[in-house]
């Protein structure tokens, strides 16, 4: 019904910047929350920014004053703009967002998509 995809990821060097985008498509009647999460080897999944329909963002201590997010509704897209890098950012970048859906001639309620994710590896 609803298909994320990430792309921005890559190889940088520390102190850095990259951007991700995630961009949203499919039956969608309204994209709601939008979060990007990471997933390092050997570690849990961890939320990294959020953001809501209206631009109140919240931020992981680890990557504050670093990563500023944002989205284009028009556009169902949401960005990470990822500054001064370091090697500890190296992870698989996954986008969620939560969407309301409508098909068969109807709305549907709200549930959570993800994306496949996208490389980020800062090299030291």
């Amino acid at each position: 019904q609803v298909h994320l995809e990430e792309s921005g990821g890559g190889l940088v060097q520390a102190g850095g910047s990259l951007r991700l985008s995630c961009a949203a498509a499919g039956n969608i009647a309204r994209v709601n929350d939008m979060t990007w999460y990471r997933q390092a080897p050997g570690k849990q999944r961890e939320l990294v920014a959020t953001i809501t329909r209206t631009t109140i963002t919240n931020y992981a201590d680890s990557v504050k004053g670093r990563f500023t997010i944002s989205r284009d509704n028009g556009a169902n897209t949401m960005y990470l703009q990822m500054n001064s890098l370091k090697p500890e950012d190296t992870a698989v970048y996954y986008c969620n967002a939560r969407v309301s859906t409508y098909y068969n001639g109807a709305y549907h309620p709200e549930d959570d998509f993800w994306g496949p994710g996208t490389q980020v590896t800062v090299s030291s």
